[in-house]
């Protein structure tokens, strides 16, 4: 299976598919940047949000993470938030879910002041305009970007036509699209037909389906866990 996520998540990914008896192609189809833009100040803030673990390995390589250590971290998921405790943060909430999730969740919090969230260049969501009915302040630093790869590693071409590789794991809509224009000539209509796409929601799913991808898997929760469980679903499927 592929795996298309970022590293140094993809290369995880593999592991945890190696674990299940699942061969894992790591396919990194968006490399991380982080951005030289003015951050804010900490003092004053009420939290730190988070909707990916990059936001975190950005303000690592700026070498700023330590001055937001005391703040709250407010977290869309468990890995995010199980990376801000390893990484020094004291007290994290995760929304354990997606982005409605995370809203839902700071929209009730007991929060005295501005949200800071270091965000992606490219987002598919506006936090500030989701909390703004809740009379919630958020200061945003677009501190990362993650760009599109423009072709695939040498080989994968051809191992995806001979259908060597049985399917691919999708955790962003962005990937979802890139892997589509990348693909779009030397994977025709019949091998799509054959080929699994596991997706981590139906907003991820979109563009493959809208690319005539047909075996698309959703998870039923938007984690690792259940992403992994699809995978286990899929291959028990492919050998019974």
């Amino acid at each position: 299976m592929l795996v298309t996520r970022p590293d140094p998540d993809a290369s995880d990914t593999a592991a945890r598919l190696g674990a299940l008896g699942i061969e894992g192609v790591p396919c990194p189809l968006l490399v991380h940047q982080t951005l030289d833009v003015s951050l804010p100040d900490p003092k004053g803030f009420a939290g730190l949000v988070l909707t990916s673990a990059n936001a975190l390995r950005a303000l690592d390589e700026r070498g700023v993470l330590a001055r937001y250590r005391a703040l709250p971290v407010y977290a869309v998921g468990n890995r995010t938030a199980a990376l801000a405790r390893d990484m020094g943060f004291a007290t994290v909430t995760s929304a354990d879910g997606a982005f409605a999730d995370l809203v839902e969740l700071l929209a009730h919090a007991p929060l005295a002041g501005p949200i800071f969230y270091p965000a992606a260049r490219d987002m598919s969501a506006y936090l500030g305009k989701s909390l703004a009915p809740f009379g919630r302040m958020v200061i945003t630093a677009e501190i990362y970007a993650m760009n599109p790869v423009t072709e695939l590693p040498d080989g994968l071409a051809e191992r995806l036509g001979a259908g060597e590789i049985e399917a691919a794991l999708f955790y962003s809509k962005r990937t979802a699209q890139t892997f589509v224009r990348l693909v779009e000539r030397g994977l025709e209509r019949p091998a799509r037909a054959r080929f699994g796409v596991l997706c981590l929601s139906e907003a991820v799913a979109a563009p493959l389906l809208d690319a005539h991808f047909v075996r698309v898997g959703l998870c039923d929760h938007p984690s690792e866990e259940a992403m992994m469980g699809l995978a286990l679903s899929f291959a028990r499927d492919q050998n019974p």
